[in-house]
């Protein structure tokens, strides 16, 4: 999985005090150590009360917060009207710290949230997340009370342990039929079995990465998640 190439942005003094106004990045002090992340706000006209935290795939193969599928979503969510965060786990980019499977990334995870709801009080909390990102938060989904969650080829038979409980909030999952890392068909059985399965989005012949896809699963999220926004900023 190649790196992407981060974007010059504005760069804040860490732990910010409040939301910026326009895209920047910053460091957030996390369980083990600074966390680097990347902010941008919905454009006033359509704003809404929620925020969204979107995060990346398997940092041990390359996955950052950069990642074309992570900024797509992170799109879709902003231009839906939700104010928008990304970060990169720790030991991933400037973030302090070690892989740690997906423990240590969900207390990174819950970090985040808690600044997120410090400069957002009452807002509504969206999750989303893309393969091992989408595992994150899954399994985060009902303990930071979730008001949504948005899952991009979540990895089905890879991270099985740590799932509790399956989230109870709206719950949009896109997958590829020809996705090359995570099982297709291990993914459609999984949803088919649960009690309440998400709103599934298939992408015939679109691979892991959505290659040449980008645009249609931007347009398919914003579709699947139009029915559950909160309401308009005021």
């Amino acid at each position: 999985m190649a790196r992407m190439i981060a974007p010059q942005l504005p760069q804040l003094p860490p732990d910010p005090e409040r939301f910026p106004a326009a895209a920047s990045t910053f460091m957030l002090s996390g369980p083990a150590g600074a966390l680097e992340c990347i902010s941008d706000a919905a454009a006033p006209a359509t704003a809404r009360r929620g925020i969204a935290v979107i995060c990346h795939p398997n940092p041990v193969q390359g996955g950052t917060m950069h990642n074309k599928v992570v900024t797509m979503v992170e799109h879709a969510l902003r231009e839906s009207g939700l104010d928008t965060l990304r970060f990169n786990f720790r030991g991933t980019g400037a973030s302090a710290g070690s892989y740690d499977d997906g423990r240590g990334e969900s207390e990174d995870l819950a970090a985040v949230v808690d600044w997120m709801r410090r400069t957002h009080p009452g807002d509504a909390l969206w999750l989303a997340g893309f393969s091992f990102g989408s595992y994150v938060t899954i399994r985060n989904a009902q303990r930071l009370g979730a008001a949504a969650l948005v899952s991009v080829a979540p990895p089905v038979g890879r991270w099985a342990d740590g799932i509790d409980a399956l989230p109870t909030c709206p719950w949009l999952v896109v997958m590829g039929e020809a996705d090359e890392v995570v099982e297709p068909q291990a993914v459609f059985d999984w949803i088919a079995a649960m009690a309440q399965p998400p709103t599934l989005v298939r992408f015939p012949g679109a691979g892991h990465f959505f290659h040449r896809r980008l645009i249609e699963l931007r347009n398919a999220v914003q579709a699947g998640v139009a029915g559950w926004l909160p309401p308009a900023r005021t």
